[in-house]
């Protein structure tokens, strides 16, 4: 099929390692709570150094959602994986956290050019895989400049980490907080997330 990979990629162990690390860096700062959603975009193509959406790579997407689903569980968050264009950027995560959150289910199926590899190896990895059309994410990672930014709950607020890319895909990660409200003599709370 055209623009999907057929090569063996050399760099498995390192872009898993890299992803632990940005995860790990992430959770620092972000002070996620048990059951929220932490939204991932990834273009498989550009962790393999080509243009985003030319190079889907089922290794890659498969490596890095095992990686990344594995942290999760670790801490007690869902993993959601952000589609890609051609899915309307929708949203694939455990149909328990679907319920738990409110999100309507849709009736879709990820493929490699038609969603993605990183969405694809989400739905066939979660055990009870949905998809919806919107998030509101507490945390976010975009592997590949995917543009995670309509699925992440306001306000986000940018988490600088050590590891700038995921192999040659751009890594950008973001956390949330509640808005603030009032006029200048409100006082904040740096505890309180939404």
């Amino acid at each position: 099929m055209k623009g999907v990979s057929e090569e063996k990629f050399e760099r498995i162990e390192e872009i898993k390692n890299q992803a632990r690390k940005v995860f790990d860096e992430l959770w620092e700062v972000a002070e996620l709570s048990p059951g929220e959603i932490l939204v991932v975009g990834c273009s498989s193509s550009e962790v393999a150094s080509r243009k985003i959406g030319s190079w889907s790579s089922e290794e890659i997407g498969k490596a890095l959602f095992e990686t990344l689903h594995q942290a999760c569980k670790e801490k007690g968050i869902y993993l959601a994986a952000q589609c890609c264009e051609h899915l309307n950027r929708a949203v694939i995560l455990e149909k328990a956290a679907a319920k738990e959150h409110g999100l309507p289910m849709v009736n879709v199926v990820p493929q490699l050019k038609a969603g993605g590899s990183f969405a694809t190896a989400t739905y066939a990895g979660l055990e009870h895989a949905v998809a919806v059309e919107e998030v509101k994410a507490q945390a976010g990672i975009d592997i590949g400049d995917t543009l995670i930014g309509m699925h992440l709950q306001a306000v986000a607020v940018p988490v600088r980490t050590s590891v700038k890319s995921i192999g040659d895909a751009h890594v950008v990660c973001a956390r949330t907080r509640l808005k603030y409200i009032g006029g200048p003599r409100a006082v904040y709370s740096e505890k309180l997330r939404g």
